[in-house]
């Protein structure tokens, strides 16, 4: 039995780009020099990276197909080699491997596709190789998909008996009110039955941008928290954040049962 530690970090189309929805490399190449780190600690860490539909957009620019969920195809297919490619030579810098897994939800459902999804991410675990799971846009049905990369991390967490779960996003964590509102004091613990929904604002977000908000994610984190996962919403550009999370440092919002 493989008896290193594992944590899921998710990182967000908003956290690797900037307000020109340009891929940030110096934050990617932070990330996975903090997942370095943690791997000499023997903490495998499973990544859930967005960004591949920006990543083909960045590429393609606008395209004619008008049909929002073929775009979206398009754009995703064109962009997810492009982050691989990114992830691939920055881990190859810090004499790392890692892997793309893609998924769609069928591969949790119960069964023969669950068993496979998790002999994948357990053989990769094994030999040290960093799994980067997306969902397969190119493939996933409308109906049948995640209702974001969070739900994803949620999911892996629990199939690879994660310990933590981190969800990064371009806020600090949870707040009273408006991240912005100088009266806003940010919330550094949450217990799955606090009623922390009605601090949440709604956000607008454009095509590619991600799909989400802190609502979502309030769910996700308050779900996978239920099930013994301590889950943590914080910064994905604030320095070393995977790293102050794991030394247990205040930093973000952490969601416990």
């Amino acid at each position: 039995m493989d008896t290193k530690r594992r944590i899921v970090v998710k990182v967000g189309t908003n956290v690797m780009t900037n307000k020109d929805n340009r891929i940030l490399g110096p934050v990617l190449k932070s990330l996975v020099r903090q997942i370095a780190t943690l791997y000499e600690e023997d903490i495998m860490v499973v990544l859930v990276s967005s960004g591949s539909a920006i990543a083909g957009k960045e590429i393609l620019g606008e395209i004619s197909i008008e049909d929002e969920s073929k775009r979206r195809q398009v754009y995703s297919s064109v962009g997810q080699p492009r982050m691989m490619r990114h992830y691939y030579s920055i881990f190859h810098d810090y004499g790392m491997r890692c892997a793309q897994v893609l998924a769609t939800k069928r591969d949790f459902s119960p069964g023969i596709h669950r068993e496979n999804m998790i002999n994948c991410y357990e053989s990769l675990l094994s030999e040290g190789i960093i799994p980067i799971a997306n969902e397969d846009d190119a493939v996933s049905v409308t109906m049948s998909m995640f209702s974001d990369n969070d739900e994803l991390a949620s999911l892996v967490a629990e199939l690879i008996g994660a310990e933590k779960l981190i969800i990064l996003s371009d806020t600090d964590g949870l707040y009273t009110g408006h991240p912005e509102d100088e009266d806003s004091e940010k919330l550094n613990k949450v217990q799955v039955d606090e009623n922390v929904e009605k601090y949440v604002q709604e956000s607008d977000k454009g095509e590619g941008e991600g799909r989400g908000g802190m609502e979502s994610k309030i769910k996700i984190a308050k779900g996978t928290a239920a099930k013994n996962i301590t889950t943590y919403i914080a910064n994905g550009k604030r320095e070393d954040v995977i790293l102050d999370i794991m030394a247990g440092k205040p930093v973000g919002t952490k969601f416990t049962s």
